[in-house]
């Protein structure tokens, strides 16, 4: 992304998914017009692949995260755990990982008890052995992949 327009509008967004164009033109400095139209650029790019509301998991019962290391029992097993685990809904991320475990899941369940029974059904599925952190408190999430002020760093590195 070299272009500082783009980056703020994206900035925007990622800040606000539901700022209107009025906003983001008042943000980025153009118009109404020009800001939709460089919006749908990116999107049929696949910059912007969505948006998205962001729930409170505890007002929607599910205030207890935590992140689930899994290592498949066989090393020679196939490496579809993901696959495996999708139905799972209590599974909100799946990311592969280096280190000794093969996949670092994060997820959201109701209580200490459903959270012993989605462990017990990842294993089952999967046929994997898990390493479980439950989250004490989560500080920031959800954070702007895109800032201002990153666009702005590398505009002054640019300078020099």
């Amino acid at each position: 992304m070299d272009d500082s327009v783009d980056r703020a509008i994206l900035a925007e967004v990622s800040r606000d998914g539901r700022a209107t164009l009025s906003q983001l033109s008042d943000a980025v400095g153009l118009s109404v017009s020009a800001v939709q139209s460089r919006l749908r650029r990116l999107e049929t790019r696949g910059i912007i692949t969505g948006y998205r509301a962001i729930l409170d998991p505890e007002l929607v019962g599910t205030p207890l995260s935590a992140f689930i290391e899994i290592t498949p029992l066989d090393p020679a097993q196939p490496d579809n755990a993901p696959e495996l685990l999708e139905h799972l809904d209590a599974i909100e991320a799946c990311h592969s990982i280096a280190g000794d475990a093969s996949y670092m899941l994060f997820v959201r369940v109701a209580s200490p008890r459903a959270l012993e029974e989605l462990v017990r059904d990842i294993r089952l599925a999967a046929n994997v052995s898990t390493r479980t952190t439950v989250v004490l408190q989560t500080y920031y999430e959800h954070r702007p992949i895109i800032t201002a002020d990153a666009d702005a760093d590398a505009d002054a590195d640019a300078a020099e």
